[in-house]
C-alpha cells in the first residue's frame, strides 16, 4: 500500500508542477519605439524625459500618445507626436495569452522616422530691430 500511495502522490505532484513550470517558462511582449533623424545625433525627449541621441531605441510599457522633441545644435527644434497603436494580440482578454501562455518573447517594434532636421536660419536683422522697437514703445 505504501508503494502505491507514493506513486499516486508523484503523479499528483507532476500534474500540478507541469502547468506551473509552463507558466514560468512563458514568454512576454517586449515593446520598443525607435526614433531616427537625418542627420543623426539629435537629443530626444519622449514625454518630457530625455532618452538619448538618435538613433535611439526605447522600451515602453503602455500603448497610446507620445510627445517627441528633437534638438540638435545648428538645426531647428522638431516637436512631433506619435501614437503607438495596440496590436490585436494585446487587446484586453487576448493579452493574457500573449503575455503568459506563448512560450517565447513577442517583439512589438514601432519606428518613427527618419525625420529630416532643417538647418537653423539666422534671424533677419531688420525683423529683430522692428521687434525691439515695438517692445521699447510698449515699455514707455
Amino acid at each position: 500500500m505504501n508503494g502505491l500511495f507514493k506513486r499516486r502522490s508523484d503523479r499528483i505532484a507532476t500534474a500540478l508542477l507541469l502547468p506551473a513550470g509552463a507558466l514560468f517558462a512563458a514568454g512576454c511582449v517586449e515593446r520598443t519605439l525607435s526614433i531616427q533623424t537625418q542627420p543623426e545625433g539629435a537629443r530626444v525627449w519622449l514625454n518630457d524625459d530625455e532618452v538619448g541621441r538618435t538613433p535611439v531605441k526605447v522600451n515602453f510599457t503602455w500603448y497610446g500618445d507620445y510627445d517627441i522633441i528633437l534638438r540638435k545644435e545648428g538645426y531647428q527644434t522638431v516637436k512631433t507626436h506619435y501614437v503607438a497603436r495596440t496590436p490585436w494580440y494585446q487587446t484586453p482578454g487576448l493579452d493574457l495569452v500573449s503575455e503568459c501562455f506563448i512560450p517565447y518573447t513577442v517583439y512589438d517594434e514601432h519606428a518613427v522616422g527618419p525625420i529630416d532636421l532643417q538647418p537653423q536660419q539666422p534671424p533677419d536683422k531688420e525683423v529683430l530691430l522692428n521687434a525691439a522697437e515695438e517692445m521699447r514703445a510698449r515699455a514707455e
